[in-house]
């Protein structure tokens, strides 16, 4: 599919990923590459004494997967090259126990070629916790396409 068809789809939910496990030995490699070893990450003994009950994924880990989560749906147009630009809206709503699975939603906001070649994209991404119905993370993703 060409990025300029997808704009007949601007409102729509353009995929929907496939489930991911969010475990501790994930946490931990988070933890060391970041150099966050917050107990609540990475301590489970000292994180059953919290409001969580156990351990949770950073934040920043629920983040960097809608990356992974995004390339597993059926989201799929042709392009020589797409770059992150940034958010607009990021909102950490629930956290991610060790041991859950994790799955991305995406909603297609905007698409406008600004530039000859060059697309700029806005993606709602929900960040469901299967299991759970308030979600884990809300993200306004935009990209810079270029085709």
């Amino acid at each position: 599919m060409k990025v300029q068809d997808l704009v007949a789809k601007i409102g729509d939910v353009i995929g929907t990923s496939e489930w991911l496990l969010v475990d501790q030995a994930r946490i931990n490699a988070f933890a060391d590459c970041t150099e966050d070893h917050q107990f609540i990450h990475v301590n489970p003994e000292m994180a059953k004494m919290t409001p969580f009950g156990g351990t949770i994924a950073h934040g920043f880990l629920t983040l960097s997967l809608i990356s992974r989560l995004m390339e597993t749906t059926e989201i799929n147009f042709e392009t020589q090259m797409s770059i992150n630009y940034g958010f607009d809206k990021l909102r950490f709503i629930n956290p991610v126990k060790s041991g859950q699975r994790i799955r991305g939603h995406f909603k297609l906001l905007e698409l406008a070629e600004k530039r000859p070649g060059q697309w700029q994209q806005k993606v709602e991404v929900t960040v469901e916790i299967e299991g759970d119905e308030k979600p884990a993370m809300l993200a306004e993703w935009i990209f810079q396409h270029f085709v």
